[in-house]
């Protein structure tokens, strides 16, 4: 029983192991599909490890299973089965020992007998002959009691040698035969049982040998994975992906400052002539709220390869679209037709509105298909343009761009025609900038009601139960932006956090 106990806590540590090895794979596991986990190798080596990981919560149950099944139940019924022979030997026992005890009472009692019928005897022998002596009359009546006395003396002693040698053939066979046959069956008992508990000892260690090979797998599966990581491969589909498609600046034309003239720049700058005279005011920060359909319709407020990406996807996605139209089209058709050949099955008629509606809607998907396909030919033509005149090995140095970057409404860098140029020292341009950056003060604290995945530029990623930094109300869109330290900042959905905000805050309240 005791160690049935132990298996069975055992299968339940197991158990719970697995259970909370599951959760923690699940919990890690995105959620949905999303482009970089197809992308980057890093991505794809977590995502193997985490399914690796959910096999050895599978083998963890399946040992738990096997625990269960193979020992814990067995054992259990065995000691059922146990305790009912265990509890039939000791009957057995207690039965030979009250036998024997019964015969020993039996000898004592005819031996007590058969010393008291002697006494009398010999009593009667003394009073029979006093009376002899004196009375002739009186003695044959004495005599007669004597005799009568030594008889029941006789008879007594016969019982007693009879209940004497029952005893002796009883305690012979009590102590040669019957009570060495019960303890040999209990103790064939006992080593059946340990032989039981040795098969059950073999039977776990087995169990766990079992899952071993393919637990040793999944981590040969996760050595794998994380070798399997390039991280120049990730770079550079980082900078594929988020690369703009603008040609570097040219040469700074030397200004002569004994003249008075207009200073000029290079054609191939990111500035132009309205530029001047106009500070740019905005700071470059990577976190600026995104104005969802801002933004023409050919999309020329992007960077060029950013824009090419964009048309080339909307282009995919009008084109899957049309494909399902015309699917849906042809089904009309086939089944208007069979109304037509069989009016029992419905009326054909009742079908054009429908018929109709999705020709206009393929109409406006072809014409919106040729649109983009044009923006796109324009895209694609301008790159190849650039392409041609971008000289090969050129770099582009961030201390030497003569410009101001901003972020676009969807997290790509655009051109600033804003900004204007200073010609001082790089270096102390470089550091003025960085010392104006200074981050935003917290204005209250906000706790994660939901785990929340920020999969677009400008989201903050958080967990069930975190405590991040306010440092920006919503401002009636439905996102707040939150801090989690000096380097990492972004927007989270209002209705994903519970906000707390100072008390000397503007508008100090809490927001659910």
């Amino acid at each position: 029983e005791r160690y049935t106990k132990f298996v069975k806590e055992r299968a339940d540590i197991e158990l719970s192991y697995a259970k909370q090895i599951r959760n923690l794979s699940k919990k890690y596991h995105p959620k949905r599909s999303r482009e970089e986990e197809s992308r980057y190798t890093w991505c794809l080596a977590f995502a193997e490890t985490l399914r690796q990981l959910n096999e050895v919560a599978v083998q963890k149950e399946e040992l738990a299973e096997n625990l269960n099944t193979q020992i814990v139940c067995e054992l259990a019924r065995y000691t059922q089965e146990f305790k009912a022979e265990r509890k039939t030997h000791f009957q057995d026992g207690r039965r030979a020992q009250q036998h024997i005890e019964s015969s020993w009472k039996q000898l004592e009692s005819s031996k007590r007998r058969f010393e008291r019928d002697c006494k009398e005897a010999e009593r009667a022998q003394h009073v029979s002959d006093r009376i002899d002596l004196e009375s002739k009359t009186d003695g044959e009546k004495a005599r007669h009691t004597a005799q009568q006395k030594q008889q029941a003396a006789e008879e007594s002693r016969k019982d007693y040698v009879t209940s004497l040698n029952q005893f002796n053939q009883d305690q012979h066979q009590h102590y040669h035969t019957l009570i060495p046959v019960i303890y040999q069956r209990i103790q064939d008992m006992e080593e059946r049982r340990l032989d039981r508990i040795c098969d059950a000892m073999r039977l776990s260690a087995e169990a766990e040998r079992k899952v071993l090979p393919v637990v040793s797998g999944c981590l040969d599966a996760m050595m794998d994975a994380a070798e399997s990581i390039q991280p120049r491969m990730d770079t550079r589909q980082v900078v594929e992906v988020y690369k703009s498609g603008f040609d570097p600046p040219g040469d700074i034309e030397f200004e002569d400052y004994s003249a008075t003239m207009r200073r000029s720049i290079s054609e191939s700058s990111y500035l132009d002539n309205r530029a001047e005279g106009r500070r740019h005011g905005r700071k470059l920060w990577p976190f600026l709220r995104k104005n969802k359909g801002s933004g023409p319709a050919d999309c020329r407020h992007l960077p060029p390869e950013q824009r090419r990406k964009k048309l080339q996807s909307r282009v995919n996605n009008i084109s899957q679209e049309i494909q399902r139209e015309r699917e849906q089209r042809d089904a009309l058709l086939k089944m208007r037709e069979v109304y037509e050949q069989s009016p029992q099955m419905g009326d054909a008629s009742s079908l054009e509105p429908r018929l109709e509606e999705v020709k206009k809607s393929l109409n406006r998907l072809e014409e919106e298909l040729r649109r983009n396909q044009i923006w796109l030919s324009e895209v694609d033509s301008s790159l190849s343009d650039s392409s041609s005149r971008r000289q090969s090995g050129q770099i582009l140095t961030l201390l030497n761009l003569p410009v101001c970057l901003s972020l676009s409404p969807d997290g790509s860098y655009t051109e600033d025609h804003s900004a204007e140029l200073h010609f001082k020292s790089r270096s102390s341009e470089f550091d003025d900038d960085f010392d104006d950056e200074e981050p935003l003060p917290s204005i209250g604290t906000c706790k994660s009601l939901y785990p929340f995945q920020g999969q677009n530029e400008g989201t903050l990623s958080m967990v069930e139960g975190e405590v991040l930094s306010v440092v920006e109300e919503d401002k009636g869109d439905g996102w707040t932006r939150v801090r989690r330290n000096l380097e990492e900042e972004g927007y989270v959905p209002t209705s994903y956090i519970k906000v707390f905000l100072d008390s000397s805050a503007k508008g100090a309240m809490t927001y659910i």
